[in-house]
């Protein structure tokens, strides 16, 4: 077990829908990682941009984007994790991948699908909330507009991490901003949120304002608006298991039950 975890936070522009040359920037960029890492995190999307053409841009569970990340994992001796659009039996899916550098694989698919752009009509949304385990640490992966849903993002698995990606638009910033600090706080837990920079291919503005925040609110990282950048940031778990026998905040949650 690592009572530190580090974690690179991977805030990008992204190429409109063209898988191999994001997959080509990205390389570089986890390449010149030159601390050890154990978390690599990208944005949503990351070799798209948020696209609603899935058809464009779909790759299967055994393509060439699962296979970079294979290989990027097993060389950096990390846990790459981020979402890309995968066809499956028929539909497609905004999907979180995370891959080990064993060639684990954990999945989650979008709960919440962004309806103000469509996504609902286009994608399958998941119905299933994950958690995996690295290092000692537990990982809860979600994916943007789950954000502004705090029940499903509730922490009755007591995991350590809660990483969100995103595309998540300057015109609303302040409201990302806002819930990943309540995320973390609310929760008793780690949070980190990346989110991409630049304009899509719709002409919608994204500013960053990537961050990871500690169990009380507290701001760990020194990330500008609009900077393409890699920021390391190291989380300690001991910290987790002091706020939370000191406070005990989370002895204190109602019970109820979430009707998928």
């Amino acid at each position: 077990m690592n009572s530190e975890l580090k974690v690179a936070i991977v805030q990008t522009a992204l190429v409109w829908e063209n898988p191999e040359e994001n997959r080509r920037l990205l390389s570089h960029k986890i390449a010149a990682i030159s601390a050890d890492v154990d978390l690599v995190v990208l944005p949503e999307m990351f070799t798209s941009g948020f696209t609603m053409n899935p058809a464009e841009v779909a790759e299967t569970m055994e393509g060439n984007t699962i296979v970079w990340l294979k290989k990027q994992a097993k060389v950096k001796q990390a846990v790459i994790m981020g979402s890309l659009v995968i066809s499956e039996n028929g539909k497609f899916y905004n999907r979180m991948v995370c891959v080990e550098p064993s060639g684990t694989i954990t999945t989650y698919n979008k709960r919440h699908t962004f309806t103000l752009a469509g996504e609902h009509k286009v994608y399958t949304a998941g119905t299933e909330k994950v958690t995996f385990s690295y290092k000692g640490w537990k990982i809860c992966p979600l994916v943007c507009y789950d954000l502004r849903f705090p029940v499903w993002a509730r922490n009755v698995e007591d995991y350590d991490l809660i990483v969100y990606v995103a595309n998540w638009p300057k015109i609303r910033i302040g409201a990302w901003d806002a819930l990943l600090k309540a995320r973390a706080i609310e929760n008793m837990a780690y949070c980190v949120g990346v989110n991409r920079v630049g304009l899509d291919g719709n002409n919608f503005e994204y500013s960053g304002h990537s961050a990871a925040y500690d169990v009380l609110g507290n701001r760990l990282d020194t990330i500008l608006e609009n900077q393409d950048v890699v920021e390391m940031v190291s989380l300690d778990k001991a910290a987790i298991k002091k706020y939370r026998e000191k406070l005990n905040f989370l002895n204190d949650r109602d019970n109820f039950t979430l009707e998928i």
